[in-house]
C-alpha cells in the first residue's frame, strides 16, 4: 500500500525531532504514513516545495526560516495564518496550498494542560515579535488574559503585532501593548520567549524584575538551547519550562488537519522526554 507522504522543511532542519513525533503519531492512531524531513537552501525555498507537491506529497510543516514564505505562497490561509502572516503548516489539495498555523495552539495546550495554568485574567509577557511571536500571539489572546505585552528589541515590529491583533484583542477585552525590550518594567504573571536569544546562546534580554514570584517562564527552544534560560527561571523563582510540549502539541494540531485524527500528544510528550533525556 502507498503512504501518503509528509515532511518538515526547514534550515536547519537536522535536529528535528517531528520525524520520530509524527511516526509515533501515526503508529498510536492506526494511520499509514510517511514523515521525513527536508533541509532547503536559504533561497529555494519555492523550489523545494514544488517538488515536494510534484512528487506527490500531501502537506508539510514549515520551521525556521521559512514561515513567512509559507505563508505568502499559499492559494489559501486559515484565519490563524492571515493573523500570523506566516504558516508552519501546509496541506495540498490538487493545485491548492492551504496554509494554517498550529503553533499558538500548540503552546497554549501545553501551558494549559501541561502545567495546569489557566491564563484567562492573567498579565503575558511576549517577548520577541518575529514568526515565532506572530504566530502564537492569536491563540494567546484567545485564552482571554488581561493583559499581553510585545516586547521587541526593534519597537516599531512589536508595535506592527499590536496593531494586527488589536480587533481579536479588544473581542477579548484583552489589553495589548508594545514595548522596548529596554528597560521593560512590569508584574508578570507569564513570560514567553520567543526571541533567538537561546538559540544563539544569548543572554536572556529582559531583567528578572518583570518575574512575578513563582511565575511561569516559557522558552519556546528546547533541549540544550532552553537551558540558559531555564536556569535563569529558576535562580529568580520562576517555574521554567521548555518548548518540547509545544513542539508535540503543534504537531498534534498538525497531524489532525492532515488526518481527521487526534492523536495522544500527552502520551508522545512523555515518551518523547524520555528519549531526549
Amino acid at each position: 500500500m502507498d503512504k501518503d507522504h509528509y515532511c518538515v522543511m526547514g534550515n536547519p532542519v537536522a535536529h528535528s525531532r517531528s520525524p520520530w513525533i509524527h511516526a509515533r503519531f501515526a503508529e498510536l492512531t492506526g494511520q499509514t504514513l510517511c514523515y521525513d524531513k527536508r533541509e532547503i537552501p536559504l533561497d529555494g525555498f519555492s523550489a523545494g516545495l514544488r517538488a515536494f507537491i510534484q512528487e506527490g506529497g500531501r502537506g508539510c510543516n514549515i520551521t525556521v526560516p521559512f514561515k513567512f514564505q509559507a505563508a505568502s505562497l499559499a492559494t489559501r490561509l486559515s484565519q490563524r495564518a492571515v493573523l500570523a502572516k506566516a504558516s508552519n503548516t501546509l496541506t495540498f489539495d490538487g493545485e491548492c496550498i492551504l496554509a494554517d498555523n498550529t503553533d499558538g495552539i500548540g503552546l497554549v495546550h501545553d501551558i494549559e494542560q501541561g502545567t495546569g495554568q489557566t491564563l484567562q485574567g492573567l498579565r503575558i509577557l511576549l517577548m520577541g515579535a518575529g514568526g515565532a511571536a506572530a504566530g502564537v500571539l492569536g491563540s494567546l489572546l484567545d485564552t482571554q488574559p488581561a493583559h499581553i505585552s510585545i516586547a521587541n528589541r526593534t519597537l516599531q515590529k512589536a508595535t506592527d503585532l499590536v496593531v494586527r491583533h488589536q480587533a481579536l484583542a479588544s473581542l477579548h477585552k484583552t489589553k495589548l501593548s508594545a514595548h522596548s525590550l529596554q528597560g521593560l518594567e512590569g508584574n508578570f504573571d507569564v513570560i514567553i520567549n520567543a526571541t533567538c536569544s537561546s538559540l544563539q546562546g544569548g543572554d536572556v534580554p529582559v531583567d528578572a524584575r518583570v518575574l512575578k514570584p513563582g511565575a511561569l517562564a516559557y522558552d519556546m527552544m528546547y533541549g540544550k538551547s532552553a537551558k540558559g534560560f531555564m536556569a535563569w527561571a529558576q535562580h529568580h523563582g520562576a517555574r521554567p519550562r521548555d518548548g518540547l510540549g509545544m513542539l508535540v502539541e503543534q504537531a498534534a494540531e498538525s497531524f489532525f488537519i492532515w488526518r481527521g485524527v487526534r492523536p495522544p500528544a500527552a502520551q508522545v510528550l512523555s515518551e518523547l522526554r524520555q528519549l531526549v533525556g
